[in-house]
């Protein structure tokens, strides 16, 4: 099974669908990874702050797998955006994946009140420049903070990663995104299990009509939205659960009747306000 490729914005690609070690414990990673990378998953989405980029790091080394078969994200942490300490952070976390290279690398959150996202970002681009990753984007930036960097810089982040799921589609920052040609990763897309997502009769009644589950339901309308997608799992059955999602499409009335479920209001939401992490 082959996972559609996804154009970004400075030439590059990046597979639609991919695997995130959000939250897996640094002592279960390598095992995790390499059973992603088994199942099929070439995309993997890991963090400084997630602690487990050595666990990343093993797995890759392991699997016997070319480089130039794997696209591999990182993110800089709060705490790393003032000063010089972009370029340190991209240095600890290559020598801790034992990469040269990531594929995408992430300003994690704009952590706002501390004011040095801007500086992150023009570092992320000499950071680009100088080849230590290939493609540059941002996480959890709402459109003033988005604005404000290409305003600054006339460099546009290939992808903006964000909470998204259907009961908190952003559909502000979507709509941006669309506009400058930006793509979106879907962070916590299924909800994270916070509320009755899958009991939701689109959902289960997709599920039914098409044989699959209602996460298997879920992760389809996103990729059908063109969202990127990664799922996170320790369990094998679960990952190759989430795997199995490109065999079927959603019709246009199914596609609707999820859109349907966010309430528009800002209500959907079950991580963090990007205003309240710094």
């Amino acid at each position: 099974m082959t996972v559609p490729n996804v154009a970004l914005n400075d030439g590059h690609t990046i597979p639609q669908l991919g695997y995130g070690v959000f939250k897996v414990p640094a002592d279960e990673t390598e095992r995790a990874v390499t059973e992603a990378l088994e199942v099929g998953y070439r995309h993997i989405d890991t963090a400084a702050i997630y602690g487990n980029e050595e666990g990343v790091g093993r797995a890759i080394a392991h699997s016997g797998l070319g480089r130039d078969e794997l696209f591999v994200t990182t993110k800089l942490w709060n705490n790393r955006q003032s000063g010089d300490q972009p370029f340190e952070a991209i240095t600890e976390s290559l020598d801790k994946l034992g990469l040269e290279a990531v594929d995408l690398y992430l300003i994690h959150w704009p952590a706002p009140q501390n004011d040095t996202f801007l500086n992150a970002w023009q570092h992320l681009i000499e950071i680009r420049d100088n080849g230590q990753a290939r493609s540059i984007g941002v996480s959890n930036f709402l459109v003033p903070q988005l604005e404000r960097i290409v305003e600054a810089t006339g460099v546009t982040p290939a992808v903006n990663q964000i909470e998204l799921h259907p009961a908190y589609q952003q559909r502000d920052i979507t709509a941006w995104a669309d506009d400058h040609d930006v793509r979106i990763e879907a962070w916590g897309p299924l909800g994270q299990g916070k509320y009755d997502l899958f009991g939701t009769p689109a959902v289960a009644d997709a599920a039914a009509a098409h044989d699959k589950s209602p996460a298997q339901v879920v992760l389809r309308w996103h990729l059908q939205k063109g969202f990127i997608v990664f799922p996170k799992s320790v369990r094998r059955s679960r990952l190759e659960e989430n795997f199995d999602v490109f065999d079927f499409d959603l019709s246009g009335p199914e596609m609707v009747a999820i859109d349907a479920l966010d309430p528009r209001d800002g209500s959907g939401r079950v991580g963090s306000h990007p205003d309240e992490v710094n």
